[in-house]
């Protein structure tokens, strides 16, 4: 199995969480978004992955982008340990919140939205700044709502780890990068503080990553 990723990618970050959840060996293939204009940009990579972006996963002959549709293949691949619920509705839920990271947050914070910002709107740091602190604000506050409407856990939906932490830890690491003001939002930090205690996810953070920079 061969992994390409980029140590700063949220997405890529979300599966990488997951294959260590499942114990899953892989080779990494490091692609560095910002290097010589940005090496997803080269050829080679662009035949494998028409979209141009990072996470990519190989397996044989298969090829799958987006990091959602990577880590449910990955789940029905290797059921062991479950990364959603046995439940419908919870599942439903897990997704629900998996999405309000993935559809709604990381988009606007993406790497060639804020370059967009800088080149064609003339956005200053500042500006860039202030953007991603309003669009992750606005989604995280909502992860913290939609928990708050949850028993409490351990986890996002249960006493293991699944497809929603495997989206927050990640995005919480982008939201402090960008200086977003967490204190309102007590859940995810305390689902967070569990999450720091196995080492699936720390082995998984940006700077254990071997292109770390």
């Amino acid at each position: 199995m061969r992994f390409y990723g980029y140590f700063r990618s949220s997405a890529a970050y979300r599966c990488r969480i997951a294959l260590n959840l499942k114990d899953i060996n892989y080779e990494f293939v490091p692609v560095h978004l910002r290097r010589g204009g940005g090496e997803q940009h080269q050829q080679a990579y662009r035949d494998k992955n028409p979209q141009r972006l990072v996470p990519l996963l190989e397996h044989g002959d298969f090829r799958v982008a987006q990091s959602l549709a990577i880590i449910e293949w990955l789940d029905e691949q290797f059921p062991s340990p479950p990364l959603l619920s046995s439940d419908v509705n919870t599942r439903a839920t897990e997704r629900a919140f998996a999405q309000i990271i993935a559809c709604d947050i990381h988009p606007l914070q993406n790497l060639r939205v804020l370059e967009y910002l800088r080149t064609e709107l003339q956005a200053d740091e500042d500006g860039v700044e202030a953007w991603c602190q309003e669009w992750i604000s606005r989604g995280l506050n909502a992860c913290e709502a939609l928990l708050a409407q949850q028993p409490g856990h351990t986890f996002c939906f249960g006493e293991r780890p699944g497809l929603a932490d495997i989206c927050l830890i990640p995005q919480l690491f982008s939201a402090r990068r960008f200086g977003v003001d967490l204190s309102a939002t007590p859940n995810l930090l305390r689902i967070a503080a569990a999450c720091d205690d196995l080492e699936a996810f720390g082995a998984a953070h940006p700077a254990r990553q071997p292109d770390s920079e």
